[in-house]
């Protein structure tokens, strides 16, 4: 299978020449879950235009600085191809920005939260679950990064994971088929600290930079979120 990822967004400043692209991160989470997929990327943010989604086998939507209110040149389109990819029922994941766009395209209300920043390591709650799903806990962490949050999921999308901080922080849309999740699983620790660090003083005061770098101290799971995505990728295509 080969996933499409849309690449709708990059590092800030010096850590795109310190870090792997965001369609590169994927690729090697879900890699390590699955070796038999394969990738291609589609640079948005370099004004590629979106495939035809019916001919994708999957895709996949990367975070963004952007918001889904902002008038990108991409943004139109890439809403355009959220919807054509569930017309064609065509396997689609969202992260972050791409949780928030697939859910604004198909009818939810994104927006800036009023709890502010969300940053640094954040353990969600799962309160309903899909067979690719592992029923070793009732909980995950992931590190974050993110201001916009799916404040009401668009009808038929079920609210898989959430916290204090975050409503709806996995949906599952069972007439896509597709899913989506706020946290980043394919964020390594370095990377997210060095990307709080890069916001330090800018977006993130300094206490709050400082309180996002030491909660990576705890526990991750990300391989196990990237086994999720795996399975349900196999499972949408079987």
């Amino acid at each position: 299978m080969k996933i499409t990822i849309l690449e709708a967004g990059r590092a800030p400043g010096r850590l795109q020449e310190l870090y792997p692209s965001y369609p590169d991160m994927f690729a090697s989470l879900l890699s390590g879950a699955d070796s038999a997929l394969s990738f291609g990327t589609v640079a948005l943010v370099d004004g590629a235009t979106p495939p035809d989604p019916a001919q994708c086998d999957a895709v996949l939507v990367t975070g963004s600085p952007a918001g889904v209110y902002d008038l990108t040149p991409w943004m139109t389109p890439l809403r355009d191809f959220v919807r054509g990819a569930w017309e064609a029922k065509t396997p689609m994941i969202g992260v972050c920005f791409g949780h928030q766009i697939i859910a604004d395209a198909l009818g939810g209300d994104v927006r800036k939260s009023e709890k502010g920043w969300g940053v640094g390591r954040h353990t969600y709650d799962i309160v309903a679950r899909r067979p690719w799903m592992d029923g070793a806990s009732d909980r995950f962490s992931l590190g974050v990064s993110h201001q916009d949050q799916v404040i009401a999921p668009p009808p038929g999308a079920e609210t898989l994971a959430r916290s204090r901080h975050t409503d709806h922080a996995m949906l599952a849309y069972d007439g896509g088929p597709a899913i989506s999740l706020q946290g980043h699983p394919e964020f390594t620790d370095g990377f997210l600290a060095a990307l709080y660090g890069a916001r330090r003083g800018k977006t993130l005061s300094d206490d709050l930079a400082d309180q996002a770098i030491e909660s990576l101290a705890g526990p991750e799971d990300n391989a196990r979120v990237g086994e999720w995505m795996a399975r349900f990728l196999r499972t949408a295509r079987s």
